[in-house]
């Protein structure tokens, strides 16, 4: 078994940055490669951006390249996702997911609960 724990979420305001951690527990997830998924109020899940397992490779969408970076300095350490200048619109529930490979990132097997990011004006 395994789960995955997102934290950092909050309230802050626009221009500012925060960063998101996710921990993925368990051998589960040995050699999944991660995301970062967002819901806005009203809107379906889409997907931010993601890493493989071992942080060599990241996708970006184009919406958030350029402000946000996935990283993990290690395999074995939480995946994070440093927001820069967020906007209200960045406003949602940020999800950290799990896929069984690099190549299906956007269809993730497994689902963090969310933490809420709300950003005011």
């Amino acid at each position: 078994q395994g789960q995955l724990v997102e934290s950092g979420g909050g309230l802050v305001q626009a221009g500012s940055s925060l960063r998101l951690s996710c921990t993925a527990s368990g051998r589960k997830f040995k050699n999944y490669a991660l995301a970062w998924f967002r819901q806005a109020p009203g809107k379906e899940r889409e997907f931010l951006a993601g890493i493989s397992w071992a942080g060599t490779s990241t996708l970006y969408e184009p919406s958030v390249q350029g402000r946000f970076i996935i990283s993990k300095d290690d395999p074995r350490k939480p995946v994070e996702l440093q927001m820069n200048r967020l906007r209200p619109d960045d406003t949602g529930v940020y999800y950290c997911a799990a896929a069984e490979g690099y190549a299906t990132l956007k269809s993730p097997e497994y689902w963090g609960q969310g933490t809420q990011v709300t950003v005011s004006t």
